[in-house]
């Protein structure tokens, strides 16, 4: 083949240390436009970006450019760089050292977005770790629960 094709919807999930809640609304909507903004840096298209006080949901198109590892790096490091600097009141914020990575099939990302629109009914339900191990088993990810 000539030219190189690819569209891979990629569902991105990761905490704050120890699931600390200090993802306020007040920083929340920021947030989610800087980490939409990064990803539009590294050509992987950011679908929809939210989450809760204690971690973040990302679809986006994983770019051609860049692996995986290397955008989640670049999404936690210069994130937590910025609210460092722009919210005073996080000077010792860092994100959890792992992720989640979720390939999600085109003609189902909608519901995905649905998902990532509507965190809050879902957190009323359960909460991050719960909702962690329900994608880890729909995708038959193996784990260790001592380190969730």
């Amino acid at each position: 083949m000539g030219s190189t094709h690819s569209l891979v919807y990629t569902h991105l999930v990761f905490s704050t240390k120890n699931r600390e809640p200090l993802l306020g609304y007040t920083i929340r909507p920021r947030l989610w436009q800087y980490l939409g903004g990064i990803c539009n840096e590294l050509n992987c298209s950011p679908v929809q970006i939210g989450g809760m006080e204690d971690h973040v949901h990302i679809l986006c198109v994983l770019s051609r450019d860049h692996s995986l590892s290397e955008l989640l790096k670049i999404l936690k490091a210069k994130s937590s760089a910025w609210i460092k600097s722009t919210f005073p009141e996080c000077a010792d914020f860092f994100w959890q050292s792992g992720y989640g990575a979720f390939s999600v099939n085109p003609l189902e990302k909608d519901v995905v977005v649905e998902y990532i629109r509507n965190q809050e009914s879902h957190h009323k339900k359960r909460d991050f770790r719960e909702e962690l191990v329900i994608f880890l088993d729909k995708y038959g990810i193996e784990y260790d629960k001592k380190y969730l």
